[in-house]
């Protein structure tokens, strides 16, 4: 490949994966005009059109799709074994970008950072916190933070924390007016909070199991969030009854700021996991934050 066509397809894959010239050209330091037609050159060159354009979105054709999945692939593996020359260096280095819920991101891996940032002046982490389950090469994560069973078989996973449980909680006040509900069947008589996913669109079903019986509940609500830290504030203000780990409620219920219901219908299920894919080859830094990280009963 020649470095006209390497410089190109490097252009491209910023607007296939950013969906806009806009924000590829400022992530890429050259000017919008200038990146346009970077890759009307490299269309006419392979004699296909790689992206439609409109007044308000950006997305790979056919063929575009088939270069951002090949030479995305590609350039990863590339970056990844530049990023691996750090170990000649006396301390690892290096850039990481990792995806986790806020939950996981607040109780395991920001705590795991800071053991391991102040001796490593030299690594930089970016934390993006989101609750659908990110396709980490796609989107140029180097690994994300999800329960274990969330977590696609063909990725490499590793334990980072003990099983976790759901809760649903409410404020006092919230059940000063209403009767505490002894069944999930019961919750589609109250103001439940809603949580929507991004991946999906919709609405986060509440999973239940008791006695080896499974139920999902599609509660309803006047409030619906796009992320667990509001709606924690939300339950806590008696707005509604919330579905959030446990970890996440336990120190209010402790403080007798919320109240749990329906605990024997919450079983345990698999804790959070780092994933990513088994063809990464490993930076120092990427296998310090693994071990860090990993959990040790």
């Amino acid at each position: 490949m020649d470095r006209d066509n390497a410089s190109d397809i490097v252009a491209f894959l910023a607007v296939a994966r950013e969906k806009s010239f806009t924000r590829a050209a400022a992530k890429l330091g050259i000017s919008q005009s200038a990146l346009s037609q970077t890759v009307s050159a490299l269309e006419e060159r392979l004699g296909v059109r790689l992206l439609n354009r409109t007044t308000r979105s950006v997305a790979p054709t056919e063929a575009g799709q088939r270069l951002f999945q090949v030479a995305g692939t590609r350039f990863d593996e590339m970056d990844a074994e530049v990023a691996a020359l750090s170990e000649l260096r006396d301390k690892p280095a290096g850039h990481l970008r990792i995806t986790a819920t806020e939950h996981a991101a607040e109780a395991i891996l920001i705590p795991a950072l800071a053991r391991i940032l102040p001796k490593y002046p030299d690594i930089h982490v970016e934390i993006v916190v989101g609750y659908g389950l990110a396709n980490i090469v796609a989107e140029r994560y180097d690994a994300g933070i999800r329960p274990g069973e969330l977590v696609e078989k063909d990725m490499i996973a590793v334990r980072v924390g003990p099983d976790l449980r759901m809760a649903v909680v409410g404020a006092p006040c919230y059940f000063a007016a209403r009767s505490k509900p002894r069944a999930p069947q019961e919750l589609t008589s109250h103001n439940c909070l809603n949580l929507r996913l991004p991946t999906h669109g919709g609405l986060y079903v509440w999973e239940f199991e008791k006695d080896k019986r499974a139920l999902n509940v599609r509660v309803e609500g006047q409030l619906i969030f796009n992320g667990a830290g509001a709606l924690l504030r939300a339950a806590l203000e008696g707005l509604g009854l919330a579905y959030l780990t446990e970890g996440h409620v336990q120190p209010y219920i402790a403080e007798g700021r919320l109240v749990r219901v329906l605990a024997d219908w919450c079983p345990p299920f698999s804790g959070y996991h780092l994933y990513y894919p088994g063809r990464r080859q490993a930076s120092p830094a990427f296998s310090l934050l693994v071990d860090a990280l990993r959990y040790r009963r």
